[in-house]
């Protein structure tokens, strides 16, 4: 597919942060962008905005009138997350259109540029969007696809403004639905490879037999940044001809030490086999963040990115919306909101809460996110929100499924160990939330839980100085 050819794109589900940042990218390449998605949100607002058309109701009647009849320069793209049943893509289908996932989109986008992907069941938005802020830094010419909303630039896509002269692409490969393997990479990283999308994969061994593949795609004499907790695992009887090179915050090969916690800044060492950067402060908090940043400086190092422009770099790395996101913080009252939703990330994250603030009581807000991964991971979601003194745990937001019989938030409720536990809904759950003593609240989850930071600024406003 010739992508310069293409004078309209039509995306299904063009909110979804992936497919949102691919819309920009044909817009600001003068496309005439247009969509379709369930829910209006901030993101899509914005997008409106920006100037593309969009709509909130499966219907055919509002689609575009240049995709009525096949039209060989209009390019159609929809997210997984869509159901089979979807009678916009159907109708499409059935007029000739072959619809492409953004993946495959990307992979097209990415084919003849230099690629860094950043794979992960969690870390990768955090990472990629660190490594696209060091090249950006150094000056180097990039551009990056994201998974989030960035502090620093405010999008989930990064460019120059001559797209054609891009000399390096950042994109987050993403391994649900096997989607990252219609990728290119010249480097790779994986930040992770914990069980997840069983739904997709069934087991863990399937989960890993993808990753594997995906290191396969990496181009002859590339190189690969990989996790040492899952190195071996991946690397076993994988046969490559790329530069491995081995990360962990605490690890043997390329590390952190000398790991101090000064004002909520986490202060380190950057060290690896061929020298050190000693005293980086980083202000987006959070030891998984920290493993996080080793990653990014080691491919920014690769890609000869300088001492002074790394320092500079990790300094001024602002974060990304809902990663250790705070949004209230002053001396009576701390308020953070985080995007994790999985066990693993949750455990990280309210240990990194836990060592920034000290003696301090922390009462979590969660939302499971699919009935799916509920029913997979209930016990393992109990242990790890009993790391916290208080949990208020909502319903099950479903996203892409229906419901599971017998799946329930019930499930991890029942295994909570934590002093005070209740279980709320979204009606219920400021009311709640007003009746209990503060001192650090997060707000934690995938699904649709961040509608509820305004309106608990607005509860806490008087009683804890919230601006």
């Amino acid at each position: 597919m010739n992508l310069k050819n293409i004078h309209i794109a039509y995306f299904i589900g063009i909110g979804g942060i992936g497919m949102s940042a691919l819309a920009r990218w044909f817009n600001h390449n003068n496309v005439v962008v247009k969509g379709y998605d369930k829910t209006s949100t901030k993101l899509t607002a914005q997008l409106i905005t920006e100037g593309m058309e969009i709509h909130f109701e499966d219907d055919i009647s509002l689609l575009p009138e240049e995709l009525n009849t096949f039209n060989h320069n209009a390019l159609v793209v929809y997210t997984p997350a869509i159901p089979e049943d979807h009678r916009e893509l159907n109708f499409l289908k059935n007029l000739g259109y072959e619809p492409k996932k953004r993946s495959e989109v990307l992979g097209i986008i990415t084919e003849n540029k230099f690629t860094v992907a950043v794979a992960g069941t969690h870390g990768k938005t955090t990472t990629s969007s660190m490594i696209a802020h060091l090249l950006k830094v150094a000056a180097l010419n990039c551009s990056a696809f994201l998974g989030g909303i960035t502090v620093n630039y405010k999008s989930n896509l990064l460019l120059n403004e001559n797209t054609d002269e891009e000399n390096i692409v950042v994109v987050e490969a993403d391994e649900y639905d096997r989607s990252f393997l219609t990728l290119h990479p010249d480097i790779a990283v994986i930040t992770s490879a914990d069980a997840d999308h069983l739904d997709i994969y069934d087991n863990k061994a399937n989960m890993f037999d993808s990753f594997k593949a995906f290191i396969g795609k990496i181009a002859n004499d590339g190189r690969l940044f990989i996790n040492e907790s899952i190195a071996d695992n991946l690397l076993e009887d994988v046969r490559t001809n790329v530069s491995i090179d081995r990360y962990a915050y605490n690890g043997n090969h390329t590390f952190a030490n000398n790991i101090r916690i000064l004002d909520g800044d986490f202060v380190f060492d950057f060290s690896c086999p061929d020298g050190q950067i000693k005293d980086l402060r980083l202000q987006f908090p959070g030891y998984h963040n920290l493993e996080n940043a080793i990653a990014a400086i080691s491919v920014a190092r690769y890609l000869g990115v300088d001492e002074a422009h790394i320092r500079n770099g990790i300094e001024t790395y602002a974060g990304v919306n809902r990663r250790f996101e705070y949004i209230v913080k002053n001396d009576k009252f701390v308020f953070i909101d985080d995007y994790a939703h999985h066990p693993t990330e949750i455990t990280a994250f309210i240990q990194s809460v836990k060592a920034i603030f000290p003696g301090k009581k922390l009462t979590v807000i969660f939302q499971p996110h699919l009935y799916s991964r509920t029913r997979d991971f209930a016990e393992d979601f109990a242990e790890s929100l009993s790391l916290a003194d208080e949990v208020f745990l909502m319903d099950i937001y479903p996203a892409r499924e229906e419901p599971i019989e017998g799946v329930t938030a019930d499930l991890i409720f029942d295994g909570l160990a934590v002093k005070s536990k209740a279980r709320c809904n979204k009606k219920d759950v400021l009311d709640k939330i007003k009746a209990v003593d503060l001192e650090v609240l997060a707000t934690i989850g995938a699904g649709d839980i961040d509608q509820l930071i305004d309106p608990l600024k607005q509860l806490l406003k008087v009683d804890y100085d919230v601006e």
